[in-house]
């Protein structure tokens, strides 16, 4: 099958459906409305094993029962994890490394836009939610990664990460890599996606280094999904600078123009369930993908700056007070 801008989840899982079929799949940020949500939607009906999570248990709740409702024979499991808090993503991620079977891809979905503030740990909530907290959650999680390689398979990481990378900003500001903006610029809606920019980007680094470390052993991937109305584009924060771009009708509705041309929910999450099973990008290892096809025209330079990302991981390692050595 060829991927495009109008590839649904489902039809890019049916026609990946050989390579999903018994795989034990985790997704990050999964409540309703969400990319998280559609894409095991799309990869329940075949997979061996679906995680969904969130901080939030009555809203995973909700988004469980929506998965049993339309895949009664379908097997979810719910885990409860704040990627916010590095003391949550440790004890979520011994309970995944409890769990009696292997773990065949992580997709690290979940991010934090329209808000700031600092969490528990001294992070900037949209970093800690996108970079730091992953970063952990991932390291966790990979010797169970690698226990499910075989001769035949290679386990997979996807970062959903987005087009934004490249607005406002030419590189990671590294002096303010654990805090963000100064507060007052930060809670603009300017600040904010400024700093959407830049967690963005760290996913996309981040795929590029994990690949490189791995050795083969593990694949990463990043991933622009479009530009749909989930639940991300509903926090008031950043609703002034979204009718300045001209995307939304005088009611709230999304319209196109020359900049966007939004996506369903279903189109959205197309590239992340391509980027966790499609076998033609095996040997492309840390790739963006955009549309379900490998799109590094569409990368800004320091996105996919080689320095940048052994610096990201390092710095990353420090702030979390944890190496990690594959």
């Amino acid at each position: 099958m060829t991927f495009s801008f109008e590839t649904s989840a489902q039809e890019a899982a049916s026609a990946l459906k050989a390579q999903i079929t018994g795989k034990n799949v985790l997704i990050t940020g999964t409540s309703l409305k969400s990319l998280g949500l559609e894409a095991a939607r799309a990869i329940a009906p075949y997979a061996n094993l679906v995680v969904i999570t969130g901080y939030n248990a009555e809203r995973l709740s909700l988004s469980e029962k929506t998965l049993r409702k339309e895949f009664p024979s379908a097997n979810i499991r719910t885990l409860t994890l704040d990627l916010s808090s590095l003391a949550s993503v440790r004890k979520a991620a011994a309970e995944v490394n409890a769990y009696s079977e292997p773990l065949h891809v992580l997709i690290n979905n979940a991010a934090a836009l329209g808000t700031y503030y600092i969490t528990e740990d001294g992070l900037e909530i949209q970093g800690a939610t996108a970079q730091f907290g992953p970063f952990l959650f991932t390291k966790l999680l990979t010797p169970k990664l690698l226990a499910s390689a075989t001769a035949t398979y290679v386990p997979r990481v996807v970062y959903v990460s987005s087009e934004a990378h490249g607005m406002g900003i030419t590189g990671i500001d590294w002096s303010k890599l654990r805090t963000g903006q100064a507060v007052e610029e930060a809670k603009t809606p300017e600040g904010i996606m400024k700093r959407y920019a830049e967690v963005k980007s760290m996913n996309m680094l981040m795929a590029i280094e994990l690949s490189r470390r791995a050795k083969g052993k593990l694949r990463a991937y990043s991933l622009h999904p479009g530009t749909i109305p989930t639940n991300g584009f509903d926090k008031e924060a950043i609703q002034p600078l979204i009718k300045q771009w001209g995307v939304l009708t005088d009611d709230g509705k999304p319209k196109d123009n020359d900049m966007f041309k939004w996506k369903t929910l279903s189109q959205g999450a197309s590239t992340t369930v391509i980027a966790a099973f499609d076998p033609s990008i095996d040997g492309k290892a840390g790739a963006y993908l955009v549309d379900g096809n490998p799109a590094p025209e569409r990368v800004a330079a320091h996105a996919a700056d080689s320095a940048s990302a052994e610096k990201l991981w390092t710095l990353t390692e420090e702030i979390i007070g944890e190496k990690w050595e594959l």
